[in-house]
């Protein structure tokens, strides 16, 4: 008996992948010599391209009011910039660490980030692909706090043990100027002041500097004298600080709900106690406290009155109550109820210059899963229509699909009915974040990408250009019954979470038929139309799939091979003029007898309003069988030529003639291998309480698992056997383990399926674990091919790859007159097997006898709900046009892939030409057969983080990148590849990570991102004004080099921080360039500065030069007022 090692199953999720070094040709082939293989390995190079979606887990932000851009940093260390519409760029912290805070250099083309490691690091903006330049890493001290004054080269950096220390922005060094907690707050408190919560110098006077500490002191520090001005204490903790624009008064933020307003000039007591959202007692006595107020923000109008807007103080009797923003404008409050917790919030206001009156429109709302912009110059305060893709995750995404190169028409067709489903009431006024260009790249050919989500929604998104659009949200939870309160909710043992999660799709771009596939053990069959129609009755089609003939009713005709195949053991029941009940999953719910007949979801009876876009054509539902629960659809495939569509479970396969609403064929696995195999024919007692196979896209818990733990979705956190490191692992080997004693497979519980794929046999010498292993319909793919050995002609034909790595074809007879579509039934004949590969297949394709790829014959999109004149007019089939066959002469090649290797056959004589081991010790989770702009090549993501692309026919290896150094669960089941060269997959709960392997994509990459920095003059300062000049009252300006210099402060300690050099400057540079090229680049850089230091000059200069000419001129007036004059007259 085979020995079953376990440690066979998951050695592939670590291993390195191990490629044969050489695919083998069968001998006596001269199939090479005929067709002249074109790509080559220097075609191909593996680079990120862009990132969609929102930030995961985003924790600080910051916006340039010049140059009018966003950034949003994140808990791993991520950045996310932000520009006009279409304009973004990610960038990664080496180490994952959090980002705490960011400063722009206000029109300077550059960012300082300060991250939960005491590190902080200057990014240069003006490149595409920012790089850092400089990075400093504190040693002995915790960063709290940054603050980076206008216009000025110094950055102020607060610690957790209460000290300020000083950095120098160009060279990234530390000044010896310390501001010491002891000696700011003096005798002022007995005890440690508490970290550095808040730093910011007055607006009128830069040598004047406000500390706040988390105790609740406020310090004024004069940097001239080195001393404090002034001390304000509150017995409560301070969130955050905000400056009047006169600098003559202050607001704090506290923990206890409460906003105190201070004059600079009175500092033992506040000018002014608030509790905004405070219940004020009638007998005078303090308000309760509230929730903190956790920040301020205090700007002026030049006419009107001030706003006031903070984040927090809730009374904490609201339980339960939302995230809001408060705007307080003059004596109006409004409260802005957002969807989900704050996280930080900016007031965008018309002047950099923070000594002018700011003139507030908007504020940016950074919240955990979205970003918001309200509108402060609209009454009621609406939201900016947010033009980024940032509702990717508005549902969890459970599965994916990338389509390059589609039909020119096909995206204004989805925009057009998209359009009318945006939503109204949003600021009339244009997004305020506009600031950066946008590529000017040749890729210039129309991309969607479509998501499924876990509450059945669908979205359709234009990804043309390196940009994410979404163009149109289809819903099918509308084709279902809502579940009232009244009503008896569905037994867990169905579906309890997640009902509608989308598992699989397949789509036809050119006939634009959507067919989906739900967890719920559902297809509906979908078509486009430009036309509003309402649907009396939804056409339903219920299927009772079982596995073991024991179980089987009635067979009619068994499985024998003949032209028509009968339903065997199936219930048809397509519903006419007048619909039948459904019955509902709760009302046959009983502990009397075993459920049956059931579906997972009743369809509603009541008429559907369709508006114009995706209509529901059919509506495919498997049933409960004998207490057993209907196995999870693992494979589907449209075909809109045939009018065809099949769906593949563990129990076996069935063929549903979707125009004619019927169902073609019902078979199990055993049945379509001709002589079922015994031992997958033992009878089984029903188990009761089963729940169907993977719903929820969950990871296959046990049995004994809650109903929340079977039905997570893919993107929940806990639903990644990788989530956490050790521990997860642990968890996910034991996971493993059990699993192995299932009976049930499913190929959507990708790791599950593979463990089975290493040890299956068809032999009747299997062991127990082998016997329950049952063999999955993995793979469906429509061609028009020579099934059948000595075949002549193509005919349509069905190819079905199981999880035990058989390809089996099945050969249809479609009716080719349109008349006699509808009228005459599609005939079925089995065509037996064609090859066997080691490992469950998941892809296969035809070529022609040139290499060009076969595609599927598909229909010309015409409105099903047009007139019938223009239907005929537009309605067309587009054959395949394959070439025939001469008789011991092969004109076609298949391909085929499974989890371990590759194939190509030759048709009809099904001799192997070729084959490839793809990888020894781990599998492949995703293949496809990709067209390049040079020829055609099978893609491959293995388990183990690898991506290759194999030649056709030869199989030969191009392409073999170590890409992700650990897979998870998500990525597994969203990774896709598409034409040219494209790739995706979700790295997060709530962004798509694109990539290419394309070596022409990756050299016109440049071209192809927008530019974030684009120069810009900054707005003048703000006029003094003759009184204010004459008598002092202006903006005092500070020569911080004076005082921070190394000349007058001398150096910090080397010990306190250390100088990292990063890649993009100089220092970073010269230790890694080398040779010619690095010398000029060099000295490039080095001419560059210099210029830049000469034109800096010749300004300097320029400006000395008018000095003194109007010093001149002034001397001269002055001598002519006085030259007549006596000296007595003076």
């Amino acid at each position: 008996m085979k020995k079953f090692n376990i440690r066979k199953v998951f050695d592939g999720l670590t291993a390195v992948s191990s490629s044969s070094s050489s695919a083998s040709p069968q001998p006596s082939n001269r199939e090479n010599d005929i067709i002249q293989e074109t790509l080559q390995s220097e075609h191909f190079q593996l680079c990120k391209t862009v990132r969609h979606g929102f930030p995961y887990q985003p924790s600080a932000m910051a916006f340039d009011p010049v140059q009018k851009i966003l950034v949003i940093g994140t808990q791993s260390g991520a950045l996310r910039l932000f520009g006009r519409a279409g304009l973004e760029c990610y960038c990664q912290h080496e180490g994952n660490s959090a980002v705490i805070q960011l400063q722009f250099l206000i029109n300077e083309g550059a960012l300082v980030s300060a991250l939960s490691d005491d590190s902080i690091h200057l990014w240069n903006l003006r490149q595409k692909i920012p790089a850092i330049l400089h990075s400093l890493k504190f040693n002995r001290e915790r960063i709290t706090f940054c603050h980076l004054p206008f216009q000025s080269k110094w950055l102020y950096i607060g610690t957790e043990r209460g000290n300020i220390h000083i950095v120098n922005v160009e060279s990234f060094t530390l000044s010896g100027y310390v501001i010491m907690w002891n000696k700011a707050i003096e005798l002022s408190s007995k005890n440690h002041p508490g970290p550095v919560v808040h730093i910011s110098d007055n607006p009128m006077d830069e040598g004047k500097l406000l500390i706040g500490f988390e105790c609740g002191i406020v310090v004024l520090w004069d940097l001239r004298s080195k001393k404090a001005d002034y001390r304000y204490s509150y017995d409560e903790a301070i969130h955050s600080v905000a400056w009047h624009h006169e600098g003559k008064q202050f607001v704090c933020s506290h923990s206890d709900g409460t906003l105190t307003t201070w004059n600079v000039r009175s500092p033992a007591k506040p000018a002014q106690i608030i509790t905004p959202h405070g219940k004020q007692p009638r007998d005078g006595r303090k308000p309760d406290p509230c929730k903190p107020i956790l920040k301020v923000e205090y700007k002026t109008a030049k006419a009107g009155e001030p706003f006031m807007v903070l984040s927090g103080g809730l009374s904490y009797d609201t339980v339960g109550r939302r995230a809001c923003l408060t705007v307080m404008h003059g004596k109006s409050t409004a409260v802005l109820e957002m969807d989900y917790p704050i996280v930080d919030f900016l007031t965008l206001c018309e002047t950099p210059y923070p000594n002018d009156y700011q003139e507030p429109y908007a504020v940016v709302v950074l919240l955990e899963k979205d970003l918001v912009v309200v509108d402060l110059a609209q009454t009621g305060y609406p939201s900016f229509e947010n033009p980024y893709p940032l509702s990717i995750h508005e549902s969890p995404v459970t599965c994916c699909e990338y389509f390059a190169d589609c039909p020119a028409e096909l995206i204004p067709a989805l925009y057009s009915v998209g359009s009318r489903q945006k939503r109204q009431g949003y600021s009339k006024k244009e997004w305020p974040i506009s600031g950066g260009n946008w590529g000017q790249g040749a890729q210039s050919y129309p991309e969607i990408i479509i998501t499924g989500h876990a509450d059945g929604s669908v979205k359709f998104w234009d990804a043309s250009a390196l940009m994410l659009q979404v163009l149109y949200k289809l819903k099918t939870a509308k084709v279902f019954e809502k579940v009232t309160a009244k009503e008896e909710k569905p037994s867990p043992d169905v579906v309890d979470e997640d009902p509608f999660a989308i598992h699989s799709l397949s789509w036809c771009p050119e006939s634009r038929v959507l067919c989906l596939a739900a967890v719920s053990a559902h297809v509906i069959v979908y078509r486009f139309s430009k036309h509003e129609v309402t649907t009396e009755t939804v056409q339903l089609l219920e299927v009772r799939m079982q596995c073991e003939l024991n179980d089987v009713d009635s067979l009619e005709g068994g499985g024998e091979q003949a032209s028509a195949v009968s339903t065997p053991g199936a219930s048809s029941s397509p519903q006419g003029s007048t619909p039948q009940p459904h019955p509902s999953s709760s009302s046959t719910s009983s502990s009397e007898g075993l459920r049956d007949n059931v579906p997972c979801l009743k369809v509603r009876s009541s008429p559907l309003k369709q508006s114009p876009g995706y209509q529901v054509e059919l509506v495919i539902q498997l049933l409960w069988v004998s207490g057993e629960p209907p196995q999870q659809i693992s494979s589907l495939a449209v075909n809109s030529a045939y009018g065809l569509v099949v769906l593949g479970n563990g129990n076996g396969v069935a063929v549903v003639d979707y125009l004619q609403k019927t169902l073609l064929l019902n078979v199990t696995t055993a049945e379509m291998h001709g002589l079922p195999d015994p031992h997958q024919r033992q009878p089984r007692s029903p188990r009761k309480g089963r729940h169907p196979s993977g719903v929820g896209l969950c990871d296959g818990n046990d049995g004994g698992a809650t109903s929340e733990d079977r039905c997570k979705s893919p993107t929940s956190g806990c639903g990644s056997p990788y989530h956490s490191d050790e521990d997860s692992k642990q968890k996910f080997l034991e996971k493993v383990k059990s699993k192995s004693r299932l009976i049930s497979k499913s190929v959507a519980n990708d790791f599950d399926a593979r463990d089975g794929s290493f040890i299956h046999s068809r032999s009747s010498s299997m062991g127990s674990i082998d016997r329950e292993a049952r063999e999955v319909i993995s793979s469906l793919h429509f061609f028009e091919t020579l099934s059948r050995k000595n075949e002549l002609v193509p005919v349509p034909s069905l190819w079905l790859g199981t999880s035990l790595g058989t390809v089996l074809a099945i050969s249809l007879l479609v009716p080719s007159a349109s008349e006699l579509r509808l009228q005459q039934a599609v005939a079925v004949s089995f065509c037996g097997s064609v090859v066997r590969l080691k490992g469950g297949i998941l892809r296969m394709a035809v070529m022609d006898s040139t290499g060009s790829l076969v595609p599927p014959a598909c229909e010309s999109w015409y409105d099903p709900n047009a007139p019938e004149e223009e239907r005929e007019r537009t309605r067309s089939r587009r054959p395949t046009s394959p070439s025939s066959s001469q008789e011991n002469q092969d004109c076609q090649y298949a391909v085929v892939c499974s989890e371990k290797q590759a194939k190509v056959v030759a048709l009809p004589s099904q001799n192997c030409i070729y084959d490839h081991n793809i990888t020894e010790t781990s599998f492949v989770l995703r293949a496809d057969v990709v067209i390049m702009s040079a020829g055609i090549c099978v893609a491959c993501f293995c388990a183990n983080g690898h991506i290759m692309t194999l030649s056709l026919p030869s199989l030969r290896p191009l392409l073999d990148v170590n890409y992700l150094p650990l897979t998870d669960m998500r990525i597994a089941r969203t990774f896709c590849f598409s034409n040219l060269g494209q790739a995706l997959y979700l790295t997060s709960p709530m962004e798509i990570q694109r990539l290419t392997y394309s070596q022409e994509t990756c050299d016109n990459l440049q071209e192809m991102l927008g530019e974030l920095f684009t120069p810009v003059e900054t707005p003048e300062a703000p006029n003094r004004g003759f009184f204010k000049g004459l008598f002092g009252g202006g903006a005092q300006s500070l020569d911080r080099e004076d005082l921070f210099g190394e000349l007058a402060a001398g150096r910090a300690s080397r010990s306190l921080a250390q100088h990292i050099p990063g890649p993009g400057s100089m220092e970073g540079m010269k230790g890694a360039a080398s040779g010619v090229v690095g010398e000029l680049a060099r000295a490039r850089i080095a001419l560059d500065e210099r210029g830049q230091k000469l034109g800096e000059l010749e300004e300097r200069t320029a400006a000395m030069m008018a000095s003194a000419d109007a010093f001149s001129r002034h001397a001269h007036d002055v001598m002519l007022k006085y030259k007549d004059k006596k000296w007595y007259q003076l």
